[in-house]
């Protein structure tokens, strides 16, 4: 599980202005705040607009135009579960409905930052072993909705 540093306005200021030189510095810079800090905090659109002469709609509109970009603190932990095709033919949806029945986990509901969440991706390449998933860069095959719900700290 990683832990980020609490949002610091100073910090994300040197972040960017350290990166405000490059051309098109809008999305290095996004994905150098979330590194940092595991999103993109609302008080970063004044200062990227200001330091990339943008108006504040175009840096909201970057930042929620690509869905990989938080604007709250993440989750505890992220298991991403594969949607694929593939993963369909090999009983995604069925993990997805068990999840939901029997554990009380609602795939693609983003609840409080303290606890796990579970998203959607569409195909992790592990097609021949799916239902899939992702778990802190681990790719984990042939899943199931009681794995899904121990990796996410539910109740058995």
């Amino acid at each position: 599980m990683v832990h980020y540093p609490a949002w610091d306005q100073d910090e994300a200021r040197s972040i960017v202005s350290g990166l405000s030189h490059l051309e098109g510095a809008t999305l290095p810079i996004l994905h150098a705040l979330q590194e940092e800090f595991g999103y993109v905090d609302p008080q970063a659109v004044p200062l990227i607009a200001e330091a990339l002469n943008l108006s504040r709609a175009d840096v909201h509109g970057t930042i929620s135009f690509y869905h990989d970009f938080r604007t709250a603190p993440p989750p505890r932990r992220i298991v991403k579960l594969c949607r694929a095709e593939a993963c369909q033919a090999l009983g995604c949806d069925t993990v997805v409905e068990e999840l939901a029945r029997e554990h009380g986990i609602v795939v693609d509901d983003h609840g409080a930052p303290d606890k796990a969440v579970v998203e959607t991706v569409y195909c992790l390449g592990n097609c021949a072993l799916g239902p899939s998933a992702l778990v802190e860069g681990e790719l984990l095959g042939r899943i199931d909705a009681d794995r899904i719900a121990s990796l996410c700290g539910a109740r058995q």
